[in-house]
């Protein structure tokens, strides 16, 4: 069981792969329960493999790794259904399922991940679309949705079972900037309610807006703002 006081994330000298390729060496850092962390650097510097690591899409084969109480060096695959329970995981392309409508594309996810009471998943299921502003979207298809509300059909699914940490790869990126700016309000809100947020992002208005941590992929290594002068080249 993970104390409260312990970091919901905690990497230290790992170095992150790409089959046999190192992304990023030496990538140490901590994330607390309810800290909100951007993750940028340019395409191919590492941010996707980083996240992929973190949820065990990757294995972490160097160095150490924790996160929402699951040792990731030595996480077998039988337990990484189990560790995605305790993560929201939010794409850029959505990854819904266009045959199925909005609820039940959440209760699969339900099923996936161990929920059996009809009555509860409903519940839920409600909760979470109230949550996200679509609590009139259930029986919607995702076709009938725009790109916004699609994003926050899947940040609902990610917040199904109330994640430790919310890892959101572009979550914005296909997004007009007015649609993008509520997305991340919501995540933001999620946040404030005591959710960790690390979220790969190439929008520097973000940045430039919110004075948030930032971790940056560069070079092969990662920065961290608590420590470095990540902007000292002004580039993102």
């Amino acid at each position: 069981m993970m104390f409260s006081s312990e970091p919901v994330v905690r990497l230290n000298k790992a170095c992150i792969f790409q089959g046999i390729t190192a992304i990023l060496q030496d990538v140490s850092f901590e994330i607390e329960k309810d800290e909100f962390v951007f993750l940028i650097g340019r395409t191919g510097s590492g941010k996707s493999s980083l996240l992929k690591t973190l949820y065990s899409d990757l294995p972490l084969k160097m160095g150490e790794g924790h996160i929402a109480g699951y040792n990731l060096k030595e996480i077998k695959s039988k337990d990484v259904p189990y560790l995605r329970r305790k993560l929201g995981i939010v794409f850029q392309d959505f990854q819904l399922f266009n045959d199925r409508t909005v609820a039940e594309n959440l209760y699969f996810v339900m099923r996936a991940t161990g929920w059996k009471e009809k009555s509860k998943m409903k519940t839920r299921m409600v909760e979470v679309l109230m949550r996200v502003g679509l609590g009139g979207s259930a029986t919607k298809m995702p076709h009938q949705l725009s790109g916004g509300e699609q994003q926050r059909v899947v940040i609902a699914r990610a917040l199904l079972n109330e994640p430790s940490i919310l890892l959101a790869d572009e979550p914005t990126g296909n997004l007009d900037p007015e649609v993008a700016d509520g997305i991340f309000k919501l995540f933001q809100e999620i946040n404030k309610q005591g959710t960790a947020v690390l979220m790969a992002t190439h929008n520097h208005e973000l940045l430039k807006k919110y004075p948030y941590r930032i971790l940056k992929c560069d070079k092969g290594f990662l920065l961290d703002s608590k420590t470095s002068d990540i902007f000292e080249k002004d580039q993102i």
